[in-house]
């Protein structure tokens, strides 16, 4: 399994969300770094557990990206816990981790846990909404949030998320020269060849989510990145 540090292309697929046989086979042994399981609205222990068997049947690294405590499935690679830097709702920044922590604590395998320094930034994605995220920023802000993230809080990863839209692949590009040692994922709007490459180049991480729903031939098409 490659660590973390290497990967470069990384499928999300969504717990609430059906997906077939045939295409889950096919995204998991696409040459993709990983699966992320996670979503932001309707995710559930039933609903993860269930995709986390089917995914198991092949050698990707799987991790779950915990948006729900109740959705929290042992079994998996790594858990990623993002914290909404620029959520309206203070429990995307520290509430539900509070929460989390004190209620099962004594039990989280802390080894497998990575933090990921969220910046939302489509005002019209679930994601904003239920974080009730200011998306309202500029290129200084965003570039504050990223230092914050490395420099003062020490997370190892920031996250851009579009989530829906392709978002400014300048601003992706002026956030990756911004930091010295977080990785930088870009999520949202890869839906070809041409829109991985680029982002790819903007960013160290791309992650290809919704699109596998609408066409898995282009899905297919963004692991081809170099």
């Amino acid at each position: 399994m490659k660590p973390l540090e290497q990967w470069r292309h990384v499928f999300k697929l969504d717990p609430d969300r059906p997906i077939s046989d045939a295409h889950l086979e096919r995204i998991c042994e696409s040459g993709t770094d990983a699966v992320i399981v996670g979503g932001s609205d309707g995710v559930t222990f039933a609903n993860t557990s269930e995709l986390l068997m089917r995914i198991r049947r092949f050698d990707v690294p799987c991790a779950l990206e915990v948006s729900a405590q109740d959705a929290i499935v042992p079994g998996f690679d790594r858990y990623f816990i993002p914290v909404v830097l620029n959520a309206g709702n203070p429990d995307w920044l520290i509430g539900h981790h509070h929460a989390a922590v004190r209620r099962l604590g004594p039990v989280l395998p802390w080894d497998m846990l990575t933090a990921e320094a969220y910046v939302i930034l489509n005002p019209a994605s679930t994601a904003a909404r239920v974080t009730e995220a200011n998306t309202r920023l500029d290129p200084d802000d965003v570039a504050a949030y990223a230092q914050i993230a490395e420099r003062l809080f020490g997370l190892p990863i920031v996250y851009l998320e579009y989530s829906g839209m392709y978002g400014d692949m300048a601003l992706v590009e002026r956030i990756k020269t911004e930091l010295r040692t977080a990785r930088l994922f870009y999520g949202g709007g890869i839906d070809s060849r041409d829109k991985a490459r680029r982002a790819a180049q903007a960013a160290h991480t791309i992650v290809v989510g919704n699109v596998i729903y609408e066409d898995i031939e282009r899905a297919l098409s963004t692991v081809d990145i170099d």
